[in-house]
């Protein structure tokens, strides 16, 4: 065998068996540990929108607006900018925990939040869509 080909070989050896001992400890394919690292709430978690605005005026009415209806910081969320079919509720753990630079409007870059687990995050978004939905946005 050349030089080269041993290389290559052992390289695939030793990321079949990393592929291996992370599927072997489980925490590849366990849901609760893909939940904590991709920032999402339990399962079996069910939002309260009474709590989803408290969060949210803590947390996100300074730059939002305490209306949902945006400020001279940030954008309206009752907008159909962010109606589900555009903005998944992923988008929004996505931005709380990671930020988000700025594409649909000229506020700047939304800075990550920090102080918020992941079911609060989950009430905020409840409340949101909610008052989306008696809004007309879908």
């Amino acid at each position: 065998m050349s030089k080269r080909l041993n290389q290559i070989v052992v390289v695939g050896g030793v990321a079949v068996l990393g592929a291996f001992l992370m599927l072997y400890r489980g925490d590849w394919f366990d849901p609760e540990k893909i939940r904590t690292r991709n920032f999402l709430p339990a399962a079996d978690y069910r939002p309260d929108i009474v709590q989803g605005e408290n969060y949210y005026q803590a947390s996100c009415a300074r730059c939002h607006g305490g209306h949902l209806k945006g400020s001279v910081e940030g954008p309206p969320l009752l907008n159909a900018t962010y109606a589900p079919s555009h903005h998944a509720d992923l988008a929004f753990y996505h931005a709380v925990k990671n930020g988000v630079k700025q594409h649909h409007w000229d506020f700047g870059d939304m800075p990550m939040l920090t102080g918020l687990n992941p079911e609060q995050v989950s009430d905020i978004i409840s409340y949101v869509r909610r008052n989306q939905q008696l809004a007309g946005i879908k």
